[in-house]
């Protein structure tokens, strides 16, 4: 049976196509007018892209609108088969696609095939053919070459006969054109000599230079040096250096180190094979060592330097001397671009992206102690020939004059010549050339075809192609009839544009009596028929008819008369604050026949009602009437409103004007005219009042101390709006202000002005002293004094610090001291005659350059007290366990210095003291135990106090010993008998061994599945007796104790309660039966509860 939705998506389907079949036949534009500009729009990349263009009376038009927006732009795929006979019909000569790039092929590779790629579009498709060295190619008389669609496939590729220069030719019935020239290179690297190279000695501190001598080799090669064996490679610096022009090592200084042998290494960019050279040692002579002597540069770049622009230039220079030569760069009457960059210890000067300002004459120079020597070399950067203006595709009338000019940019300034069909182009009769210009008078049918401006220098070569078409048609109308409505009193003007060519002869009838010129009648230039002062006397059919050699064609124009539209807008002028509404009323009064459309503007501008919804509201009341509502009005809403009414007949334009109240605008410049220590004198000039007068100005500053800008007071306070001009007063000195002015009025305050320039008040004394002056602490005999430092903002000025004053409790006279650090907070002051904790009397004041400022009020402080003078009293240590000692002693005498803490000092007896281990108490405890000791060992012990000073004596060492290591064997054998809620369980004794302490009981650790607390069992016996106190699984473990400690935990018993429960079992241990056993232990515990086991 058939889905019931099928019927409904067959009725879905057949409505979309009659759908699309509607929208499809209304659109002006074939699917082949696309495809065209698409083919055309992706050769934008492409030097001989072609812009076409239809010369007609000195217009150029589009051949086609654009379509990328259209809403059916997506479903036109489906009329591709109708709009592909469209591109069938349309014919075009020959577009590259893609032109041949160079190519560098590897001699040694398998295929040994090179493809030389060409692909042209045209209509008819263009037919190929292929150039090397300006001879063609013939694939039938050479079984190497070979023709796949454009491109040129060579087999067997070898440089004696293919080396050379690539040019394509694409042609169709509407001419040629050639592609760019590419070049076809062969990449290879052969072997170095096997010819033994002899040794090089030298003299220690001699220079020395060892050649690479590299194999044949295309295209360019990387060098670099081996030392005595492959992979150890010579490292640059600077007295070493491989240079990527010669390819040899150069060693400014030899050193005893150098000698060894020398290999060199050659890498081919392209194949990246490497070859190796035979080896040169190099030795050392024994009639001595070489003296100093001046540097002598042995390799540099050449005297003249060829670049193209925009790519990268090493310039080298290395020299030989004793002691190592010093290499620095200079560019002469100028400057070495910032981008450069100096690689292998200066020997090699690099400059990225060279452009053409980087040109000029530049000088290495090497120096040593001994002496100096330079090179001097020109850089000239060269470009490769740019379009700045191309010629385009174009069609003409014969007999018109064609002037086409292209020009292009370089260095050295390009040459220009020109192709017609890939055939040289010259001045001759209707034809004349000039450089890039080329003109042809009264261009014929035969002129037709393709062209092309070639531009080029030494450099390269660039091809700019364009089609010529001279057209031959009789006159068409593409509308006929047109209908034109004028309005009453006003000029008219009736079109006659035919298409035609050549241009067609035209004469205008207005019935049957052909229209005579006259002042209010006039035939202008381009054939238009205009009509001055229209009245209705002139209505009427026009015919306009066109005629050239080829036939003659008629359009008729209608013309009604209509009286003329008027528009009123009002209000005319109208005031609103801010915040407020507007209606703008636009009225149209116009021939009833005709239908009014309105837009409305905003200072010249169409109002996007989309865009600015949320101010502006468009409202029609009436067929001739529309209003625009403006709500919650902003100032920047004050302008012109226009309203412009059009009919098909005339339009009419008629403003408004919008004025709105709002709080001022900012004001102008802000300008510092005086500034004292604490005041500065301002001026402004006034900004907009937006219709409603300035009542006041507030003035405001920002420091580096402030958050953001704070309102000052000023003089005279409050700054009336009539006034530009007041003092901002108490202001700190010596703080950087910037100032603005903000202006207020009845509506609101306005927007600040922009910032003044910065400016620094002057110094003054300081005002402010320290806070929160305190102390203590510090070592024996010294007087602590700290403080909160005063901030930059109150320092008034330069060399700002501090005065200390202090004097012992009772006493007259105040010792002060200078702190210069604006940022100090503390002061030590040491004297070994005051004893401990007495009291002094401080003060701390500030200064700077202008003087002495105020002090803090006076505190008491009391020296420090010093380190722990005696050490702990009574030290025990006794062992706990064999990890574990506690240690006790007693504090030493009340007294200065005393301890804030302990520190206890521990290490095995036979070590040192240095290399034991420290422990501290947490606050003034007088008892700590030790753990992680080692078992059965002797350990010294020595404790003493310490507080913030520093730490006191410590005492004599004691000793202790640890207890042995508890037993490692854990409990075994764990059996267990349940009755109800009693587990009675023993197990077999564990024995300790020599090195472990004795057993003296048992620890049994009962707890619930589930719950974390334990119940702790102890016994001198090797069984127990458990009682569970509810139902539930418990977990049984046992372990043995010992003076060491307590030893391993034994496998878990896991028992199950239940009441009138009696069970026994050998073993029953979780962790000693598989899990698959234990569970039906457990299981059978639960089912046969009365089972005897």
């Amino acid at each position: 049976m058939g889905s019931p939705w099928k019927p409904f998506l067959l009725l879905s389907v057949i409505s979309s196509l009659s759908d699309f079949a509607r929208a499809v036949a209304a659109r002006p534009i074939s699917y082949a007018a696309v495809l065209r500009m698409k083919a055309d729009s992706s050769s934008v990349l492409n030097s001989h892209s072609r812009p076409r263009q239809h010369h007609s009376g000195g217009l150029v038009t589009a051949d086609w609108p654009a379509v990328s927006g259209h809403p059916l732009s997506a479903l036109s795929l489906l009329s591709s088969q109708e709009d592909y006979r469209s591109e069938e019909s349309e014919e075009f000569g020959p577009v590259f696609i893609h032109e041949p790039d160079d190519v560098i092929s590897p001699l040694d590779s398998d295929e040994k095939k090179v493809v030389m790629h060409c692909e042209a579009r045209g209509n008819p498709p263009p037919t190929y053919s292929w150039y090397i060295n300006g001879t063609e190619v013939d694939a039938e008389a050479d079984y190497r070459y070979s023709f796949i669609d454009g491109n040129l496939i060579i087999t067997n590729a070898s440089e004696i006969s293919d080396y050379g220069k690539y040019q394509c030719k694409a042609e169709n019935s509407f001419g040629t054109v050639l592609g760019r020239e590419a070049l076809l290179q062969f990449a290879y690297l052969g072997a170095f000599s096997g010819k033994t190279r002899g040794g090089v000695s030298v003299r220690e501190g001699q220079g020395v230079v060892l050649m690479c001598s590299p194999p044949p080799h295309s295209p360019e090669i990387i060098y670099s040096w081996v030392f005595n064996e492959f992979p150890s490679f010579v490292a640059e610096d600077s007295r070493r250096f491989i240079s990527q022009d010669t390819g040899n090592l150069y060693i400014s200084k030899v050193q005893p180190s150098d000698v060894g042998s020398y290999i060199c290494l050659v890498k081919n960019t392209v194949t990246n094979a490497r070859v190796l050279s035979p080896p040169t040692p190099l030795t050392l002579k024994t009639d001595g060592v070489m003296g100093e002597y001046e540097p002598k540069i042995e390799v540099h770049f050449p005297t003249s330097v060829l670049a193209a622009k925009g790519v990268t230039v090493r310039l080298e220079c290395f020299a030989l001397g004793n002691p190592v030569p010093t290499i620095t760069w200079r560019k002469i009457n100028g400057n070495i671009p910032k981008k450069a960059r100096l690689r292998k210890s200066q020997a090699v000067l690099e400059i990225p992206n060279i452009q053409l300002e980087d040109s000029g004459t530049y000088e290495c120079k090497a120096e040593n102690p001994r002496g100096g020597t330079a090179f001097k070399g020109h850089l000239q950067v060269y470009t490769l020939p740019q379009w700045v203006r191309m010629i385009n595709d174009t069609q003409m009338d014969s007999g018109e004059k064609l002037q086409w000019e292209c020009k292009a940019m370089g260095r050295p300034r390009p040459t220009y010549h020109w192709l017609r069909n890939g055939l040289p182009l010259t001045s001759q009769g209707r034809v004349e050339i000039v450089n890039g210009e080329l003109t042809i008078h009264k261009v014929q049918q035969t002129d037709s075809g393709m062209y092309q401006c070639v531009a080029g220098n030494k450099y390269g070569t660039i091809y700019n192609n364009a089609e010529l078409k001279i057209l031959a048609s009789a006159p068409v109308f593409v509308n006929n009839p047109i209908r034109v409505i004028a309005t009453l009193g006003k000029d008219v003007s009736l079109e006659c544009k035919p298409r035609a060519s050549p241009k067609p002869r035209v004469t205008w009838k207005s019935g049957d009596r052909r229209i005579q010129q006259s002042r209010r009648i006039m035939l202008l230039r381009n054939n238009t028929l205009r009509i001055v002062n229209s009245s209705r006397a002139d209505e009427g059919s026009y015919v306009c008819r066109a005629e050239n050699q080829l036939g003659s064609a008629e359009m008729t124009a209608i013309l009604w008369v209509k009286e003329a539209m008027r528009v009123e807008l009002s209000p005319s002028r109208v005031e609103v604050t801010v915040g407020e509404s507007v209606v703008l009323s636009c009225r149209a009064t116009h021939d009833t026949s005709l239908d009014v459309a309105f837009q409305w503007f905003f200072n010249q501008k169409p109002i996007n009602f989309q865009q600015d919804g949320g101010h502006f509201e468009y409202i029609q009341t009436q067929s001739s009437t529309v209003d625009l509502m403006i709500r919650s009005i902003l100032l920047k809403h004050a302008g012109k409103y226009g309203c412009r009414a059009q009919t098909s007949a005339d339009t009419v334009f008629a403003e408004a004007e919008l004025l709105v109240r709002g709080p001022p605008g900012p004001p102008g410049v802000v300008i510092v005219e005086e500034i004292t220590d604490t005041t500065a004198t301002l001026s402004w000039t006034r900004g907009l009042d937006n219709h409603s007068p300035i009542s006041t100005y507030n003035l405001q500053a920002r420091s580096p101390f402030s958050l953001g800008w704070q309102t000052v007071k000023t003089d005279p306070d409050p700054v009336t709006g009539d006034m530009e001009s007041a003092m901002a007063v108490k202001l700190n000195p010596w703080v950087e202000y910037e100032f603005r002015v903000v202006a207020s009025n009845a509506i609101g305050t306005g927007d600040p002005s922009a910032p003044s320039r910065g400016v620094r008040t002057k110094e003054a004394v300081p005002s402010v002293a320290p806070a929160n002056v305190s102390g203590g602490n510090g070592r024996r005999h010294e007087l602590v004094i700290s403080w909160e430092p005063v901030s930059e903002e109150f320092q008034n000025g330069e060399g700002f610090g501090y005065i200390v004053a202090f004097r012992a409790n009772g006493t007259r006279g105040w010792k002060e001291k200078m702190v210069t650090s604006a940022d100090s907070t503390t002061y030590k002051y040491r004297d070994e005659t005051f004893p401990p904790l007495t009291p002094f009397e401080v003060k701390v004041g500030v200064y700077n350059n202008k003087g002495d400022g105020p002090f803090s009020r006076v505190v008491i402080i009391h020296s420090a007290e010093g380190e722990p003078r005696d050490a702990p009293s009574d030290v025990k240590a006794y062992s706990i366990s064999s990890s574990e000692i506690r240690v006790t002693w007693k504090p030493p005498n009340p007294g200065p210095g005393r301890p804030r803490g302990y520190e206890v000092s521990y290490w095995k007896d036979m070590e040192q003291e240095e290399s034991g281990k420290k422990q501290r108490t947490v606050k003034n405890e007088t008892s700590m135990v030790l753990t992680g000791l080692e078992g059965n060992s002797l350990y010294l012990i020595s404790v003493k106090g310490y507080n913030s000073i520093g730490q006191g004596p410590a005492t004599a060492a004691v000793t202790a010993n640890t207890r042995k290591a508890p037993p490692a064997q854990p409990p075994t054998n764990l059996m267990w008998i349940q009755e109800g809620n009693n587990v009675s369980l023993n197990w077999d004794p564990v024995k300790a061994t020599d090195n472990e302490s004795d057993v003296i009981g048992y620890m049994v650790l009962l707890k619930q599945e589930g719950r974390g607390h334990n119940q702790v069992t102890r016994t001198i016996n090797p069984s127990t007796m458990l009682s569970l106190p509810e139902g539930g699984t418990y977990i049984i473990e046992v372990r043995a104790l010992s003076e060491g400690g307590a030893g391993e935990l034994s496998s878990q018993v896991r028992v199950v309660t239940s009441s009138g429960v009696r069970a026994k079992s050998n073993q029953c241990s979780v962790h000693g039966l598989p899990q698959s056993l234990t569970w039906t232990a457990l299981l059978l515990v639960l089912l046969v509860p009365s089972a005897s086991w």
